[in-house]
């Protein structure tokens, strides 16, 4: 390579790299500056027993309360400074707009707070069964593997069902990018590239992640958690595995009630109050919210299009007054169709109207 062209490509790096650094949040540029200066501690030997989690130094007499709100930020190889950096790279761009900044950190608190807490209690759970004391001393929890993993559960809320790739075994989407997240995890503990603590780390991340979201994440229309069918536990997970991922979300759930940690809900109840009357707020409901029922609705719309072969409406929509034509035509699939042309329609405007649709 000739010195002219080590100099354009210089110049083009640093350049995007410029550009990049320009159009990232504040927050997403602090949590790399911090990841970078934790990843230069990791030279010193002793390091990950300061900032890292051992389980045996968390407990009683050490009490080293503090490593789980600095495990996180510590890594000791370099690809993993740069997967975390891109991980939070893309949670900048795809999730802070949606949720905000403060929303961004504090899930990123509660998520790798939960993950120093459950993996803690995991390797005590196991030491009880082993009486092994490796397993205090000798393991470390550190890194963003936890929060990684979480992030596949909040990219899931969001966008539910976005295809990613297509292989000979079949699509993979959104919502497969938990049980992948896992399934990649084990499979490189069992063949010696990672520790059991970044398996056990996934584990939680994904499990804490989602108690946060599905019952005690507030969002701006003022509900808390989501209830939704597409953020279930056991959809995570292949339909072979969801007998006892169901025993164990349900358990977590009425835990969680007994404790009064959580007030009971339920999916129907859910759905009733966003049906009631059958008049549907456009402009007031919460984007975010909204987000995975739009990408469902839009599809519902085309081939509600199609089959009656009606020409497809691009651009804006006229809200009306809307009755059943067919008594074929199921209802949910009407609402489901206008709420969309509405919504896809009025989310520029600044002004909240209320639209009122009669399903005979």
């Amino acid at each position: 390579m000739t010195p002219n062209k080590i100099v354009k490509n210089y110049v083009y790096i640093k350049q995007q790299i410029t550009a990049l650094l320009r159009s990232t949040s504040k927050t997403v540029k602090c949590i790399w500056l911090i990841v970078f200066i934790s990843y230069s501690f990791s030279f010193y030997d002793k390091s990950v027993d300061i900032i890292g989690v051992t389980p045996g130094y968390f407990i009683a007499p050490s009490f080293r309360i503090w490593s789980a709100f600095t495990f996180c930020f510590l890594e000791t190889h370099f690809w993993n400074v740069c997967i975390d950096v891109i991980m939070i790279g893309l949670c900048g761009k795809v999730i802070e707009p949606l949720w905000g900044p403060t929303e961004i950190i504090s899930f990123f608190a509660i998520v790798n707070v939960g993950v120093a807490l459950l993996s803690t209690i995991f390797y005590l759970f196991i030491y009880l069964l082993t009486s092994n004391p490796y397993l205090l001393f000798n393991v470390h929890i550190h890194g963003l593997s936890g929060y990684i993993a979480g992030v596949t559960v909040a990219v899931k809320q969001i966008m539910p069902d976005i295809l990613i790739v297509k292989t000979p075994i079949g699509r993979i989407s959104n919502k497969d990018m938990p049980f992948l997240t896992v399934l990649f995890s084990i499979i490189f503990w069992l063949v010696g590239l990672s520790y059991s603590s970044n398996l056990v780390m996934v584990m939680s991340g994904i499990y804490v992640s989602w108690i946060y979201l599905r019952f005690y994440q507030k969002h701006s229309s003022g509900s808390i958690g989501d209830m939704s069918e597409s953020l279930d536990f056991a959809s995570f997970f292949p339909t072979s595995l969801q007998s006892p991922v169901i025993l164990l979300a349900n358990t977590t759930y009425n835990l969680l009630i007994k404790m009064k940690l959580c007030k009971k809900r339920s999916q129907q109840k859910e759905i009733s109050e966003e049906l009631s009357g059958v008049s549907v707020n456009v402009l007031g409901l919460d984007i975010q919210d909204k987000e995975r029922r739009k990408q469902k609705a839009l599809k519902a719309l085309s081939e509600h299009l199609n089959k009656n072969d009606l020409p497809r409406v691009v651009g804006t929509v006229t809200p009306q007054k809307i009755k059943n034509q067919s008594s074929t035509t199921n209802s949910e699939n009407v609402l489901e169709t206008i709420t969309t042309s509405v919504e896809t329609s009025s989310l520029l405007s600044n002004k909240q109207k209320e639209y009122t649709i009669t399903v005979e």
